[in-house]
């Protein structure tokens, strides 16, 4: 398969297995979605989906959560992990979406990325999944990916989100960066993984990784 063929490959294939795709973390908002992508940093989204209800009950927007204290916020998030960075994280910028955007969360990537906390993948999450604005967060799932498909050299997720956008129409970015988790959760995890199951990997991937994998069963 040439290069464009294994592309075409992954996206046909994603779409039969995800023609609708489930965002990961519940929000109704702009806000909220700031606040749970924020939160799930080192943490799995199905704990974050647990605890959010919980903060939104008392605040789910950034008049309220700033009447919170730091403290107060953090015993409430304590599960999710890093509570201390991310209850300031998540005041701070409460205060801050107040005093300058009128408590309206920004659409650009670059003000995101002006919040504490707020890094590039985070805000790249929120332009995309809250304004529909076409962006390639990388996370853990899309960088094992990419680089088992040999779509990228796997040095760092900064490479991989500029080898993603170099190889995947820009009109498709919104839908494949979700796509992709979904199927490194269910079909090509860093751990369990069943090569037999993970279609895509065993059509198209990397030599290197499916030589490594088949190894690694015989000497078991």
């Amino acid at each position: 398969m040439t290069k464009a063929e294994k592309v075409d490959f992954t996206i046909k294939t994603l779409r039969e297995l995800y023609p609708e795709i489930p965002v990961p973390l519940e929000h109704k908002d702009p806000y909220t979605l700031l606040v749970a992508v924020l939160m799930s940093a080192r943490s799995t989204d199905v704990r974050v989906n647990k605890i959010t209800p919980l903060l939104f009950e008392k605040a789910d927007n950034p008049y309220d959560m700033v009447k919170l204290s730091v403290e107060e916020i953090r015993e409430i998030i304590k599960p999710v992990g890093l509570s201390p960075m991310k209850s300031k994280g998540i005041h701070g910028l409460s205060k801050i979406l107040i005093e300058k955007y009128d408590g309206k969360v920004p659409k650009e990537i670059e003000l995101l990325e002006e919040f504490p906390s707020v890094g590039h993948k985070t805000a790249s999450v929120v332009v995309s999944q809250a304004f529909g604005i076409p962006a390639f967060p990388v996370d853990t799932h899309i960088h094992r990916l990419m680089y088992r498909w040999g779509f990228s050299n796997g040095k760092n997720v900064v490479q991989t989100e500029k080898d993603a956008k170099r190889l995947f129409s820009k009109d498709l970015w919104n839908d494949l960066h979700l796509q992709i988790i979904w199927y490194g959760r269910e079909y090509s995890p860093a751990r369990g993984w069943n090569l037999e199951k993970d279609i895509i990997t065993k059509t198209i991937g990397r030599k290197k990784v499916v030589d490594a994998y088949y190894k690694t069963k015989k000497t078991r």
